[in-house]
């Protein structure tokens, strides 16, 4: 099920773009000069000069910025290209967790699912399994969305959220909710209040 374009698709971009950097992250690729270091801590690292692979396993937390991505293993490679792809998985029973915070807008996205991809040569991000995509506001959830599989389609701004079996929403459906930009402008006023008034 193909959903329009709205707010959430921000919020999903903001969270999961951060994959694009893993594929980076080990390879031998530099990062502009204008972008965060890449720090990624892990029980081990595995990397293969020769098909340019590296795999970080155990209580693996990226931090990029103001991105952390958590999961049980990483792998990321790059083809003969040079586009970029990161799988994180986690282990049974657990999720990959990605959270992104954007303080200016007193903003933090957490993606969640059972497996998340990056595909360099198309700009896809996919979440697998369990899916979900929330974005809160002053740590009040505002937009989320739930499914089986989401895919943020960077090239185009779109997303994608498909249910099945292992949809993250009651009876294998797609659930989205997202609430009235109203409502988050007020949210945000109220932050700002808040603050003002402690300093």
């Amino acid at each position: 099920m193909k959903i329009p374009s709205s707010a959430l698709i921000a919020a999903i971009a903001a969270g999961l773009l951060s994959l694009a950097s893993l594929a980076a992250a080990a390879q031998d690729t530099p990062a502009p000069k204008d972008e965060p270091d890449t720090v990624i801590l892990s029980d081990t690292l595995h990397y293969d000069d020769v098909n340019k692979t590296s795999t970080f396993t155990g209580n693996v937390i990226l931090t990029r910025g103001a991105m952390t991505l958590r999961g049980d293993k990483l792998v990321t490679r790059e083809d003969a290209q040079g586009n970029q792809f990161g799988t994180a998985t986690a282990d049974k029973g657990r999720v990959v967790t990605i959270r992104q915070e954007n303080p200016e807008k007193f903003e933090t996205i957490i993606a969640t699912g059972l497996q998340a991809d990056y595909a360099g040569s198309s700009g896809d991000i996919t979440l697998t399994g369990q899916a979900t995509v929330t974005r809160l506001i002053c740590g009040q959830a505002f937009d989320n969305v739930r499914g089986a599989r989401i895919i943020y389609h960077e090239k185009s701004g779109t997303y994608e959220a498909f249910g099945g079996q292992n949809s993250a929403a009651a009876g294998g459906r797609v659930r989205s909710l997202a609430q009235p930009q109203s409502r988050i402008d007020q949210a945000i006023a109220r932050c700002k209040a808040k603050k003002a008034g402690r300093s």
